[in-house]
């Protein structure tokens, strides 16, 4: 997938302005989700950092837990059935609690 459907000038924009987000904990704004379409792994960040490309965010995978992810490798990772990773083109933005509270309701998090 080209990097500016998952990227765009808009959305670095909004990172830019929102800045760090550091101990914000559960009232941090989640930007941007990201998925991939054939299986049910999700990243929903809350900051990107351009010098190393990387997000920080909620990641729903194995487990629930935050951590990095970098733009790169959501680009060229493709799902089991080879399909790529997509960015929620009609996402609204919500805080990592929200979230997190509709993934409780179906699976387990990680401390």
């Amino acid at each position: 997938m080209k990097l500016t459907k998952l990227l765009t000038q808009a959305l670095e924009k909004r990172f830019a302005q929102i800045g760090s987000q550091d101990g914000r904990g559960d009232e941090a704004i989640i930007v941007a989700k990201y998925f991939t379409p054939d299986s049910s792994w999700t990243w929903f960040a809350t900051e990107y950092l351009p010098e190393e490309r990387n997000f920080f965010g909620l990641v729903s995978g194995h487990e629930i837990e935050l951590g990095y992810f970098n733009l790169d490798e959501l680009a060229s990772v493709r799902g089991p059935l080879g399909l790529p990773i997509e960015r929620d083109l009609y996402w609204n933005e919500c805080t990592v609690g929200e979230i997190r509270r509709q993934l409780e309701s179906t699976r387990r998090v990680a401390s």
